[in-house]
């Protein structure tokens, strides 16, 4: 028996003025799936995020969270979101790893409250979960990129979310760094049962973990297993992307990539 629908899209368009850059879209993404969604750039990926995430309204076609049409969707605490911006981090922040993570339940207390013992407990828990927790009183400005992407996980798992959207997570990452990352995700997705949808350039190293894979050039090309994907050529992904596309494999014990 299938799984519930967590993100339901139908023949969804939306536009930036008078530019297309999401075009007649069916997507769904099922509970306790792991899906990639690669594409190359300005191929509508990162807008298509927004749609779920209701920053984004379209113009055809309708998107349906959990069930509930995104219009009537109010219990964001189901959905975490970490960002390209994440990577961009002012190193020079005066916050710790605990009080970063803790920030993630903020919406949740909301205004003029303060964190509790509780609340302190449960973002141990979140750095726990993506094993940091020993860093939980260091400054977020002295860890590697690897290890701030984590805690960025962890400030987005605080709010026990059932699906977890990463968007070019590992952009900043050292390239030995790189598969540690996806590990932890494909823990996150296999042991903890969260859904995940990772917005990613890394197409050689994503059918590794992911459990489904989606292609993505302002409408869908493929939506699949890993398994399917994996048996695409090069010249398959170039009729899909509609140019060029070169897969890239990390070598990740020298720190290296190549094609």
């Amino acid at each position: 028996m299938s799984k519930n629908k967590i993100v339901e899209m139908k023949n969804v368009s939306f536009k930036y003025d008078k530019e297309w850059v999401v075009e007649d879209v069916n997507f769904t993404i099922r509970e306790g799936q792991f899906l990639g969604l690669v594409g190359p750039n300005g191929s509508g990926k990162s807008t298509l995020i927004k749609l779920i995430l209701g920053l984004n309204k379209p113009a055809k076609g309708s998107v349906h969270v959990f069930g509930q049409p995104i219009k009537q969707f109010r219990n964001w605490k189901e959905i975490g979101y970490v960002s390209q911006k994440s990577n961009s981090f002012n190193s020079g922040f005066p916050a710790s790893v605990l009080e970063v993570v803790k920030s993630g339940l903020v919406s949740r207390l909301g205004a003029f409250r303060f964190f509790k013992r509780e609340h302190t407990q449960k973002a141990l828990e979140a750095l726990k979960v993506v094993e940091m927790e020993y860093y939980a009183n260091t400054n977020i400005g002295e860890l590697s990129g690897g290890q701030q992407q984590r805690i960025f996980i962890a400030r987005a798992l605080v709010s026990d979310p059932s699906l977890l959207i990463l968007d070019e997570p590992t952009v900043g990452v050292d390239a030995k760094h790189v598969t540690e990352f996806y590990d932890l995700l494909a823990r996150l997705n296999q042991e903890n049962g969260i859904t995940l949808l990772l917005i990613t350039h890394d197409i050689g190293t994503i059918t590794k973990h992911a459990t489904h894979v989606a292609c993505m050039n302002k409408t869908i090309h493929f939506h699949g297993a890993s398994e399917e994907y994996d048996q695409f050529s090069d010249q398959d992904l170039t009729r899909m992307y509609g140019h060029n596309v070169q897969q890239l494999t990390h070598n990740h014990e020298h720190g290296e990539v190549s094609s």
